[in-house]
């Protein structure tokens, strides 16, 4: 089971970004793999603003949590 390790600050920043990138409002670059790195970053900061969990925190041992 994963435990939670975003607090609630950070989940609703994740939020708000993956809400601007996927948006109309979304950075477009001349190249087209950086607009497909946006888009799969905004996707993963959105799954992980509704499941509390990030992969990368828990590798790193950071947990906020309590915040």
């Amino acid at each position: 089971m994963i435990k939670q390790n975003l607090g609630k600050l950070d989940r609703i920043f994740r939020f708000v970004l993956g809400l601007w990138w996927l948006g109309p409002l979304a950075p477009h670059f001349w190249s087209p793999w950086a607009n497909v790195a946006i888009f799969i970053i905004a996707w993963i900061a959105l799954i992980e603003s509704f499941i509390g969990w990030c992969g990368l925190h828990d590798m790193l041992g950071i947990n906020n949590r309590n915040q």
